[in-house]
């Protein structure tokens, strides 16, 4: 397959729907209940309208800028996501690879595939790590005592999971990692020869950073029911400061999507927090985070670093993102499609085209520097809570 012919991210996530297992892509590319929070949070985005400008000298133009003071080639970074190596062999891998290579962080989920020795052994840099805060607060202190040990650069503490939100599809499909070995799943992965040999080369199959590390775990039955009682339905605010005497390097809230958690996230000490409602995949009905992004920066953006998740698909999604002042972006299922599809070289083929997409959009924005961008380069029915059109955007102090 010629992937620089692949022209966009939906390319990608067609040839993704046709490579990866049914219980899988369907496990990615879903949300929660109805699904409307998971389709709103993409649509979303194509209400702020880019302001075109012309006869504006583009050359010279700069995508770099720095998110919790890191450099970053462009504003965007990969966000956690579960069972990334049942995506394809080894995924997490092959995606913090590719992350790496492209000068983006990579952020690797508690409940990823490979785990967090596994995958540090394998790549060249240090990388995020996503933290979920379980009732075994003993597994959590050595989830975190871990994550240090292999020098991870940040921990992005999700605050939006005490409870599972109900996904139909994954019900259906009876999901699992490793899959049930069903008749239809059988009959379904007998039609994938490339990922199954994939798998049959590796020994990450099952959630690496859980099996043979939480207490009485040691296979998928009693992972399983360990899993299914351990988010912990108490997690509230005093659980960030439990977490921030476990951990003094960089700390990155995910799951912000109201305006009074903003205030409350931001006066813990955060270095940023992350606008997210978990890609739809969890309150179904909640606002899409480009809607909220807005008023969250300017009730907070002067005080931590706002970040954004959830339904970017595209440069113009990030590009609209940083015009509303988020300092950061996060792709999950954009680069998921490009790893069910082909591996690290589709992970960096996901990249290019956002890349591309969002360095072209800029110039013809008229704006040369991604850190330039503002309001000022909106046009669309500006809610209250916005500028207006022609002014730009007040700079903002933020914390490094």
């Amino acid at each position: 397959m010629n992937l620089a012919k692949v022209p966009s991210i939906e390319d990608l996530r067609q040839i993704y729907q046709r490579r990866a297992p049914k219980m899988f892509y369907e496990y990615c590319d879903t949300g929660s209940y109805t699904t409307s929070t998971y389709l709103d949070n993409s649509a979303a985005f194509s209400k702020y309208k880019l302001r075109q400008r012309v006869a504006v000298n583009i050359d010279g133009r700069n995508l770099k800028t720095k998110m919790i003071g890191q450099d970053v080639a462009m504003p965007v970074a990969f966000a956690p996501i579960g069972s990334g190596g049942m995506q394809y062999a080894d995924g997490e891998i092959h995606a913090c690879r590719a992350a790496q290579k492209a000068g983006l962080p990579y952020t690797l989920s508690t409940m990823s595939i490979c785990s967090l020795e596994e995958v540090a052994k394998n790549v060249d840099k240090p990388f995020w790590f996503q933290l979920y805060v379980m009732r075994d607060r003993e597994f959590t202190k050595n989830m975190i005592a871990r994550a240090k040990a292999a020098k991870c650069s940040a921990l992005v503490l999700t605050l939006d999971l005490q409870i599972l939100g109900q996904r139909h599809k994954d019900v259906k499909n009876g999901l699992s990692s490793p899959p049930k070995l069903t008749l239809p799943n059988i009959l379904n992965m007998m039609t994938k020869p490339a990922w199954c040999l994939g798998m049959l080369g590796t020994k990450n199959r099952q959630f690496g950073n859980i099996v043979g590390h939480a207490k009485d775990v040691s296979d998928i039955a009693s992972l399983n029911e360990w899993a299914n009682h351990q988010f912990d339905q108490s997690l509230d605010w005093t659980s960030v400061d439990f977490i921030r005497k476990q951990w003094d390097g960089k700390l990155i809230l995910k799951g912000i999507n109201d305006v009074e958690d903003a205030k409350i996230a931001a006066s813990l000490g955060a270095d940023a927090i992350i606008v997210s409602n978990h890609g739809g995949r969890q309150l179904d009905g909640a606002s899409a985070t480009i809607d909220m992004l807005g008023p969250i920066v300017d009730a907070v953006g002067d005080k931590v670093e706002v970040h954004i998740d959830s339904g970017i698909r595209t440069g113009m999604d990030v590009l609209r993102a940083m015009a509303l002042g988020a300092k950061g972006t996060y792709i999950g299922r954009a680069y998921i499609y490009g790893l069910g599809a082909a591996g690290e070289a589709g992970v960096t083929r996901a990249i290019e085209i956002i890349r591309n997409e969002l360095d072209i959009s800029m110039a013809l924005c008229g704006e040369t520097d991604i850190t330039k961008v503002g309001r000022h380069n909106l046009l669309m029915p500006i809610p209250t809570h916005m500028l207006p059109v022609d002014a730009p955007a007040k700079p903002r102090k933020t914390k490094r």
